[in-house]
């Protein structure tokens, strides 16, 4: 049996993961596994670089984020600062389009102190994504550690309606946090009760036990806090690294299924990317016009109200700049515009 990083945060976290991929990598094949997840905070910026490189690597990339789904107000609300953290993984090559689209629709749409989606913009673009209940920041994990049961299954169960059957676990952790161990022993009556299978992760923020002390350096760039403020954002613990195998199995000798379902996820998660070719998008063009010519069009008006707008404050030379545009258009389309 071995395991699978499933929730781990790096660089690409800003600020809040101190984990950079050429580390990662080695220290994932020092430490035996063929495959890890990166599922960096509400954002998919390190994507393709740690697919790269894993690949490169020869190791198995799982492609994934820790999203930030709004409360029931839902993500056009900006009144509640609810934020609650979930983990989305990229099953297929469907499931990474709806990941892609999501964590777009989380800044254009649902930007309020974090790039949030909602249950319902999940439920549309669930399809091949596989969710994790993620850390005690997480709704259904912060209930079970507060002890609201009720809402942690009836939080389970809206999940279990979004997401395609067997592709959502229950996540838990060992960091030594004594909420995480109130939280980890209803998530298990819960999974029994359910049956919602556990997967284990260690969500890791650093690559080493000792690095945790730059990772809270991070956390006060973050909050423009210093070291010496108590009341800082910090972790409260120094176990978020990236364990071993061995690590894993031993704190989870009692549900050894949670560490070898994670295996198992990472087996269903079968992403190809295509890349090195361009993948330009295809506009539907009005009647009667080409690309040439609406490009040329839209350059044009454009213009015109760029006119409009500085003319009250200088003075505008629009001979000369139509020229310019006119030969700039005229080189665009001997070139061949892509279209």
């Amino acid at each position: 049996m071995s395991f699978t990083h499933l929730h781990l945060h790096t660089l690409y976290s800003l600020l809040d993961g101190a984990i950079r991929m050429k580390d990662l990598i080695k220290t994932v094949k020092e430490k035996g596994m063929s495959a890890v997840a990166v599922t960096d905070h509400g954002n998919m910026f390190g994507a393709i670089d740690f697919y790269k490189k894993a690949r490169d690597a020869g190791l198995k990339p799982i492609l994934g984020m820790e999203a930030y789904v709004a409360g029931q107000k839902g993500r056009a609300d900006r009144t509640e600062k609810v934020a609650h953290h979930l983990i989305l993984l990229a099953k297929d090559a469907e499931g990474y389009a709806n990941l892609r689209y999501l964590a777009s629709m989380a800044y254009l749409e649902g930007f309020y102190y974090h790039p949030r989606i909602d249950k319902q913009l999940l439920k549309e673009r669930s399809k091949g994504i596989i969710g994790l209940t993620a850390c005690l920041g997480g709704e259904v994990a912060g209930a079970c550690a507060r002890g609201d049961l009720d809402h942690a299954k009836q939080t389970v169960q809206e999940f279990q309606q979004i997401f395609e059957p067997g592709q959502f676990f229950l996540e838990v952790q060992s960091n030594g946090l004594p909420e995480q161990e109130r939280a980890n022993a209803h998530l298990k009556q819960l999974s029994a009760d359910l049956g919602i299978p556990l997967a284990a992760t260690a969500d890791a923020h650093y690559i080493k036990r000792e690095d945790a002390r730059a990772h809270e350096l991070l956390m006060c760039i973050a909050s423009g806090k210093t070291l010496a403020d108590e009341k800082r954002l910090k972790h409260q613990t120094d176990k978020l690294y990236v364990t071993s195998p061995e690590e894993m199995l031993a704190a989870f000798a009692d549900i050894p299924e949670a560490v070898a379902n994670t295996m198992r996820i990472a087996e269903m998660c079968t992403l190809e990317l295509k890349l090195g070719k361009p993948m330009l998008p295809t506009f539907k063009m009005p009647e009667g016009q080409t690309a040439d010519s609406y490009m040329a069009d839209l350059a044009r008006k454009g213009l015109e109200e760029r006119f409009r707008e500085l003319e009250p404050l200088y003075k505008v030379d629009r001979d000369g700049y139509r020229a310019r545009l006119e030969l700039e258009i005229g080189v665009i389309q001997k070139m061949g515009f892509p279209g």
